[in-house]
């Protein structure tokens, strides 16, 4: 594992991104933390990805969109729209993030907020494991390998979602329109509205609009300033206008805001 170091003077974050077969359910392991000599609320957006996750909040309470978090266990919904994370001088997390419709295969839940774990629920307990042991180490490189060793002792390595599923979402971020996925999967429209629901709890059609607003963030990042009308094209926007709606729709901001704020 090499963790990627994003380096800013009021927050630290890592994430490291498996690469073997636990790359089949988890997109990312990481650690975020708030200097304490900083003194002041750090706000950072968090992007709809279709995925959901586990939190370790060990330290101080934090709150996401408007649910407060105090310090323990927490397992991540789905959601549909961006939201904001703020995290005090001294916040301390740790996480793991689910690709899209792993988290429920794994966990069996589908939260429609943060849900704390109680320690003493029997899948809980090896969480509150863990836990513990990340609030006694203070370095991130060893808190994301504590996670990883886990994920790897505790979670199945295989894919746990059902193959109509995983060739709909091949299909869609190849540029399928949500019509066309009954010739992909071989069922009908009704039974991949179904599937969509039950595992991700949003329609294949805003499936797709968050795909391609999360294509558009992670093509900004890697390319730096482009032009925002090709990028519309690229990825299959009308026009600028319609990928400027969407984007601001799903990422609540303009992709010209978070392309100056990257």
């Amino acid at each position: 594992m090499n963790p990627k170091v994003k380096p800013e003077p009021d927050f630290e974050f890592q994430i490291s991104r498996p690469e073997d077969e636990l790359s089949n359910l988890v997109q990312g392991i990481w650690t975020a933390q708030v200097p304490d000599e900083k003194g002041r609320t750090v706000v950072k957006p968090l992007y709809s990805d279709a995925g959901s996750g586990i939190i370790f909040n060990l330290g101080c309470n934090i709150s996401i969109g408007d649910e407060n978090l105090p310090s323990g266990v927490f397992l991540l919904p789905v959601k549909k729209v961006a939201q904001s994370i703020s995290l005090p001088a001294s916040a301390k997390i740790a996480g793991i993030r689910f690709h899209p419709a792993a988290g429920y295969g794994v966990l069996g839940d589908k939260p429609s907020k943060p849900i704390l774990l109680e320690r003493d629920d029997t899948f809980a307990s090896g969480l509150y494991h863990l836990f513990d042991e990340l609030k006694h180490q203070t370095q991130s490189e060893q808190q994301i390998k504590l996670i990883f060793d886990w994920c790897i002792a505790n979670l199945a390595t295989e894919s746990l979602i059902p193959t109509p599923l995983e060739k709909a979402f091949s299909a869609i971020l190849c540029g399928a329109a949500p019509g066309q996925l009954s010739e992909e999967t071989k069922l009908s429209q009704r039974q991949i509205e179904r599937l969509f629901n039950t595992w991700l709890g949003m329609t294949p059609k805003h499936y797709q609009r968050i795909q391609r607003v999360r294509q558009v963030i992670q093509t900004v990042r890697e390319r730096g300033d482009i032009d925002l009308a090709e990028l519309a094209v690229e990825f299959g926007f009308s026009d600028q206008a319609h990928m400027t709606r969407e984007f601001k729709s799903i990422a609540a901001t303009t992709p010209g805001k978070f392309m100056s704020s990257e």
